[in-house]
């Protein structure tokens, strides 16, 4: 089972790459964030002539987070619970195949004198207390794949001292990501790759892609169940620099049946 997370960065912005990807890649399992499209907008036609079902939770202009698979997706949830109103479109999940999978779109948390940060931090505790709560006691296998946001280390970040006070790499940021870790979940690329440095985001500006001067900020975050199953996790580089490509890259794992 092959299952991919990507930031796309607007579905139909970058439509001919998504296509070119999943024809290239053939993930069972593809799990979008900023999609940044309402649903009825959303390119389901050409998706589904791919052969993916989709299952979709969006948002005009803003956010957006989407599953495609190849096959059944079951028992759908949109939104994070404990939310209170928050009605921003960054989290679904559902069953397929035996496997829990969630597509995460964290939020960016800056500027962190704004209200921004305390939400991120908030958001990432509703995500723990709901993992602790419903996720793990389902005691089935479970990927949590997504944009966190968040680079977990200082290998994470090209520049760890100009980065330092970035939300992305802020000490609460990363507290926060190292709790949802230590409910028992592996963090599957690095879990396999050791010390390498690698990333999965690259700006626009300055050059950041042609330079190298990325980020690690697209994760999968494994239960036991599922980690036992690990059998590789890398980062598609090479989709980063083809041409009106998305900031991000997809990150896959494939878990063995």
């Amino acid at each position: 089972m092959k299952i991919s997370t990507f930031n796309v960065n607007s579905i139909k912005a970058r439509l001919p790459r998504v296509l070119e990807w999943l024809e290239e890649a053939k993930p069972d399992v593809a799990l979008l964030q900023e999609t940044k499209t309402e649903d009825a907008s959303f390119p389901a036609l050409e998706i589904h002539g791919l052969g993916y079902q989709t299952a979709l939770h969006g948002q005009k202009t803003y956010n957006g987070v989407a599953i495609l698979s190849r096959h059944p997706i079951e028992d759908v949830r949109r939104g994070l619970p404990g939310g209170d109103g928050d009605s921003h479109a960054r989290y679904i999940e559902a069953t397929v195949k035996g496997i829990r999978v969630a597509s995460i779109y964290l939020p960016n948390g800056n500027p962190v004198d704004s209200d921004k940060f305390p939400y991120k931090l908030a958001w990432m505790e509703r995500l723990r207390t709901h993992i602790r709560r419903t996720l793990l006691p389902m005691e089935m296998p479970l990927v949590l794949g997504g944009d966190y946001n968040c680079c977990p280390t200082d290998k994470d970040v090209y520049d760890p001292v100009a980065w330092a006070d970035d939300a992305l790499c802020r000490t609460e940021t990363r507290a926060q990501f190292r709790a949802l870790v230590n409910l028992g979940l592996t963090e599957a690329w690095r879990a396999l790759h050791g010390n390498e440095i690698a990333y999965s985001f690259w700006d626009y500006q300055g050059g950041a892609w042609q330079r190298d001067l990325g980020l690690r900020i697209d994760h999968f975050l494994l239960s036991p169940q599922a980690a036992d199953r690990l059998a590789a996790c890398e980062i598609d580089r090479k989709q980063r620099g083809k041409e009106k490509a998305s900031d991000h890259t997809p990150v896959s794992v494939e878990l063995r049946e």
